[in-house]
């Protein structure tokens, strides 16, 4: 009987040993393992043997990558605006030991270390610098963060500044400055588009008076240029006139005047608003003559020779002769 509890004692102390000399890591941590108060090893992901009431696991280590929030805080800008900024840090225990025993408590030194840098990030900068560069923060801040946490076998992988909010009256000042920008630039816009306008017209007046002026010179050009034939035609038929008449030809020249005649009766005619036109006497006795030119050609066709003298008109009765 006695022997059968000693066994079952004995047992039970093996399955004590046993269950307390192993330990197994889960997927993503690191345990550090320490005898007697000191650490002498990390224990990976896995199974570890310890010695079980000398050895123990001292400090369990996150090992993947942690996110930590920033909480919004209030924070005194270079001039002198109160803005409320919040964020958030990425960062990874890359050495377990050192994470577990160079800092107290991991979280709350990345926590206060970030805060503090972000204040003196954002306090050196002006409003609108805080606006418009906060990528230029986040990578002060990453870079300050991370020399710091070095020696605490941590990474900072990333930081990223959340969201910045100016006091009200700023944000109101800031929307009205920018629906000035917004009207300024339209106005411009519209101003330019005035200017380039009228300068296409002016282009276009420009071009048309050109061409106008081309048609012109060309219509004169022409002009002259007929003017000259017809002089040219002129002086021929003058020339070829005055050898006839040089030769003794009476005909040429009374041909000559008779077409004079009827070029300004036919000037006459097609003037404007002259229906009814007045001829003074000569006038008539030139039509006269005309006609007897024109019998004179005709008896020189039909003779072949010198035409006929002219015939003497009778002479008219005067008041106080007999008839």
């Amino acid at each position: 009987m006695g022997g059968g509890i000693f066994v079952i004692v004995l047992a039970a102390l093996a399955v004590i040993f046993v269950w307390t000399a192993v330990v197994i890591v889960r997927q993503g941590y690191e345990y550090t393992i320490e005898r007697f108060g000191r650490f002498t090893q990390v224990a990976k992901p896995g199974f570890t043997l310890i010695l079980p009431f000398i050895e123990r696991v001292g400090r369990r280590i996150n090992m993947m990558e942690q996110v930590l929030e920033i909480p919004g805080q209030e924070i005194i800008t270079k001039d002198n605006a109160m803005v409320s900024v919040d964020g958030i840090v990425f960062f990874q225990v890359l050495d377990a030991a050192k994470a577990a025993y160079e800092v107290s408590d991991l979280y709350v030194a990345i926590l206060n270390l970030t805060t503090t840098n972000l204040r003196t990030v954002m306090g050196s900068m002006d409003l609108d610098e805080t606006l418009s560069h906060r990528d230029q923060i986040n990578a002060r801040l990453l870079n300050v963060v991370d020399d710091a946490t070095t020696a605490w076998g941590v990474k900072i992988t990333r930081v990223e500044v959340k969201d910045i909010k100016p006091p009200q009256d700023i944000v109101n000042s800031m929307a009205r400055q920018m629906k000035a920008e917004r009207e300024k630039r339209a106005a411009i816009l519209e101003a330019e588009g005035l200017r380039a306008s009228e300068i296409l017209k002016a282009e276009g007046q420009k071009q048309s008076q050109i061409l106008e002026a081309e048609g012109r010179r060309e219509a004169a050009f022409r002009d002259a240029e007929a003017r000259e034939r017809e002089a040219e035609a002129e002086a021929k038929a003058t020339e070829m006139v005055s050898n006839a008449i040089a030769s003794g030809n009476a005909q040429a020249i009374n041909y000559f005047v008779a077409q004079k005649y009827v070029d300004a009766m036919h000037a006459f005619a097609n003037a404007p608003n002259a229906k009814t036109i007045f001829m003074p006497l000569e006038a008539t006795s030139l039509v006269g003559t005309i006609g007897g030119i024109g019998e004179l050609v005709k008896a020189v066709r039909d003779d072949g020779g010198t035409p006929p003298a002219p015939q003497p008109r009778p002479r008219r009765p005067g008041p106080f002769e007999q008839a």
